[in-house]
């Protein structure tokens, strides 16, 4: 079995927008790449969290019905109407 070595694309320097450097590293991986890494002293402090939640496909179209009605964003509508629901429990 013949031993083939991985050709790695060069590193670019910059990125000219957010879109170009998406798209090479939806085609790259990072591990390719260790050699440029650098460790960077961060804390990250999660302000708040964020949950997912199941529902039947009628009540989503009625919830995006009821956002595009009001001029908000899906998760908005959602969590004013919850909010509102369960104030009254």
């Amino acid at each position: 079995m013949q031993n083939k070595k991985k050709v790695i694309d060069p590193l670019p320097e910059s990125f000219a927008t957010e879109e170009e450097a998406g798209e090479f590293w939806d085609t790259h991986s990072l591990t390719d790449y260790e050699e440029f890494l650098e460790p960077a002293d961060m804390t990250f402090e999660l302000s708040e969290r964020v949950f997912e939640v199941r529902v039947a496909e009628d009540i989503f179209h009625k919830l995006q019905h009821e956002a595009e009605s009001s001029h908000q964003s899906l998760p908005k509508t959602v969590d004013r109407i919850l909010r509102k629901e369960l104030t009254t429990v």
